[in-house]
């Protein structure tokens, strides 16, 4: 985009005493034609640039137009860059490799030229999440309503929404939306949907509310759990709910207490564990679980 470019060209000058035409024709990935009119249209907006012909010579902003670089930090460029790279790492364009680029540009002063943070958003499915998430980032910009087929444990369904926001939230990502089914602000998980198209029919902004994606909201839990578990399970309790989710009973078990989001998704957690945990409650769960094992041992008799 052109304000995007406009923008770039800025950060240049302002951190580079000269650059010529060609320079941020190369940098910018447009015609230096182009890069002449970006100049005139800084010039226009107030911005003072001049030039200066010759060996040595370029494009620059005048003297005492300057903005103080010292309120960026070589902690904050960093941190910048990480946030940077982590985007990157599912994204199915180079824009925002070309993004940090731009910032890198004679900020040199500012980086260390060792990274101290890396973050990876990318999943097992990378391959299918980045096309998404670009197509809902085309769809939120055009404001085009997105389709697609949705997999939940309710069932499967076809869902037209208005999307507003790119979420990630505890290694998954999602989609914030108005649904036309529903009538209301959902949050869909990109990992369930197929099919996934960008309609031609646009759509007027509404008031949007930010999501609310407290453990409260997006698990709205409801059954109280209760379950021992074996000592050496310890590190996963601690990984998935944290250190203060369980008791030392004298026995060495542990005493796992939370509340869980439905009875499907519980019983499906408590068998990741085999025979090293034991539901103490709900009594709804202890039946379905000994019904599955007995349906288990059945399979395996045959």
């Amino acid at each position: 985009m052109k304000i995007d470019r406009l923008i770039g060209i800025l950060s240049v000058l302002l951190q580079k005493e000269t650059v010529t035409a060609p320079e941020l024709a190369e940098l910018f990935e447009v015609s230096r034609r182009t890069i002449n009119r970006d100049i005139d249209t800084l010039c226009y907006a107030g911005i003072p640039i001049r030039t200066k012909q010759g060996a040595g010579g370029g494009i620059y902003i005048a003297r005492g137009y300057r903005i103080d670089r010292t309120v960026l930090t070589s902690k904050d460029m960093q941190t910048i860059l990480a946030g940077l790279r982590s985007l990157d790492s599912v994204s199915g364009s180079s824009y925002y490799g070309q993004l940090m680029e731009k910032l890198q540009t004679g900020s040199s002063d500012l980086l260390s030229g060792k990274d101290s943070m890396l973050i990876d958003l990318s999943s097992w499915n990378k391959e299918s999440l980045a096309p998404k998430i670009a197509l809902i980032q085309d769809a939120i910009e055009s404001r085009h309503l997105l389709r697609f087929d949705y997999y939940a444990p309710s069932g499967e369904s076809s869902r037209t929404i208005e999307p507003y926001y790119v979420v990630f939230k505890w290694s998954s990502w999602y989609v914030w939306g108005w649904c036309n089914k529903r009538k209301d602000f959902r949050l869909f998980k990109l990992n369930r949907m197929d099919n996934l198209f960008l309609t031609d029919k646009a759509f007027e902004c509404r008031e949007v509310p930010v999501p609310d994606l407290s453990n409260e909201k997006v698990f709205k839990g409801g059954i109280k759990v209760k379950a021992l578990f074996d000592p050496d399970i310890k590190w996963r309790l601690i990984e998935e709910f944290g250190p203060k989710c369980f008791e030392e009973t004298k026995d060495g078990r542990l005493l796992f207490s939370a509340e869980y989001t439905d009875m499907d998704n519980l019983i499906s957690w408590i068998l990741t564990f085999g025979d090293k945990a034991e539901v103490i409650e709900p009594e709804e769960a202890r039946k379905k679980l000994l019904e599955i094992v007995e349906a288990i041992k059945k399979n395996y008799k045959r």
